[in-house]
């Protein structure tokens, strides 16, 4: 197989773009614009002004996540046809998320009372300016009960209207309008061929589109950096050293030893996973969204073996679902704020904690800055910890959502990986071989391996040549 020179591997330059993006924040900083005088008229230049290209990389990928999204699950589903079969994968799907993000949630609550980031700041709650807050998490209300927000995240799944869903770019509302579809046309039998294969066409040329956007990723990775790096400075991250400590501790912990021991019982290791990744958390790690690199991990999980059926359905649902990143998150920031308050909480408070961001992780979406507002409204819900003690982490929110957003990607991956298994809908000789293999080919979606390990390996070869 012919490999690329590194200087041509999109992950170089995607390095590349994050290393111009810190110096262009740090010798450029907001504090300190440079005034240039163009075209006969004063402007003033600083590291946050190359905000509009990190804006709009990432609006060019979610008005693509969407489409992708029902079209790869519509699919998925019609070509499973058996129903009994399509509720046995949802069903572990769900008990798996429900397992992983409770695990992510004991540890970030154990990191966070063992190694306590916030005890001695002694931080006096009336001081604190909840202006910049108040922008950051809008109009956030806290709900009145446990009910309340069950019954609030059921009916957020059903849209007010299925154009309005796509339009909104919600992923769980469209993978219930995708689910319905897929069921719709599954029923129709044979007769639903057409529409099938035309959705599949469509479904090509949108990962085409992808793939054409994706290689604008440097640019928007250099932008972000020096908005952040501009705007809040190198000396910002020393100030709450110890909690994004602690949360990239415990993010690391829990993809190598967790997620890590999963694959190690199914014969595969996580340190070529996350190399085969490494160009999707390079992306993230400089936009802080896993959504960005949605649809390239479909197609880099089809290519390692997991069938297309059970890549549309599990890892769209993962990416509402199963946010571990997130859900360490909540409860270290909780615990965080807590300490930092003086705010004493019981064993039986704490564990009451633990109960409300279980069931508000799931409201935390894919997007930049959701679990930010997703732990506010936990804290307005609890009525045991102040939150404005918020403000304390807002500054370094960012740095704090790369490590969310990784974590999250590789959960997913993982989980995917995971249940393929279970339903032995996984190549593993063909994984191994692709893990081996540093140079990612994608497979076309219409490409069907044999069953056959040497036949498949030979028919990889084929297709990367």
């Amino acid at each position: 197989m012919n490999r690329k020179p590194f200087y041509q591997q999109l992950y170089f330059w995607v390095l590349i773009g994050m290393l111009v993006g810190v110096l262009v924040g740090y010798f450029f900083p907001a504090a300190n614009p440079v005034h240039l005088r163009l075209f006969g008229t004063d402007h003033s230049f600083d590291g946050s002004k190359l905000k509009p290209l990190s804006d709009a990389f990432i609006r060019l990928i979610r008005m693509m996540v969407a489409p992708i999204v029902f079209t790869t699950v519509v699919t998925g589903i019609a070509r499973i046809g058996n129903l009994k079969r399509l509720g046995r994968i949802g069903l572990k799907s769900f008990l798996y998320f429900e397992v992983m993000t409770t695990v992510a949630l004991i540890i970030g609550w154990s990191v966070a009372a063992i190694f306590k980031p916030g005890a001695g700041m002694n931080v006096d709650v009336t001081t604190l300016s909840t202006t910049a807050l108040n922008e950051k998490v809008g109009q956030a209300t806290a709900p009145h009960s446990m009910i309340h927000i069950i019954i609030e995240f059921i009916l957020n799944i059903i849209p007010k209207t299925i154009v309005g869903a796509f339009a909104e770019g919600d992923i769980l509302q469209v993978l219930f309008i995708s689910v319905l579809f897929g069921i719709a046309m599954a029923g129709i039998g044979d007769a639903n061929q057409r529409v099938i294969l035309a959705i599949e066409q469509v479904s090509q040329a949108l990962m085409r589109m992808v793939a054409m956007i994706i290689r604008l990723a440097p640019i928007a990775v250099c932008a972000a950096m020096s908005v952040t790096i501009a705007k809040l400075g190198i000396g910002s991250l020393a100030q709450l050293a110890k909690m994004m400590a602690c949360l990239y501790l415990t993010c690391i912990s829990f993809v190598i030893i967790c997620l890590g021991l999963l694959l190690r019982y199914y014969g595969l290791n996580i340190f070529k996973f996350i190399k085969y990744v490494r160009e999707e958390l390079l992306i993230i790690f400089g936009t802080a969204s896993s959504e960005a690199v949605l649809p390239r991990m479909m197609s880099k999980l089809e290519n390692l073996g997991c069938s297309k059926p059970l890549v549309g359905m599990v890892l769209p649902a993962g990416y509402t679902f199963n946010l571990d990143g997130s859900s360490a998150y909540l409860t270290m920031g909780a615990l965080f704020i807590a300490q930092a308050t003086n705010t004493h909480l019981s064993f039986a408070q704490q564990l009451w904690v633990l109960v409300v961001c279980l069931i508000t992780s799931k409201g935390a979406a894919t997007v930049v800055g959701s679990a930010f507002i997703t732990l506010a409204a936990t804290l307005a819900s609890l009525k045991t910890i102040p939150v404005e003690g918020m403000v304390l982490i807002l500054g370094v929110d960012w740095f704090m959502a790369q490590a969310r957003a990784m974590t999250n990607m590789v959960g997913n991956g993982v989980a995917t990986i995971v249940i393929a298994k279970w339903e032995n809908e996984f190549d593993a000789v063909r994984a191994n071989h692709v893990l081996n293999e540093p140079t990612f080919v994608p497979v076309e979606r219409s490409v069907q391996l044999p069953g056959s390990p040497a036949e498949a390996i030979r028919d990889l070869d084929k297709i990367a040549k």
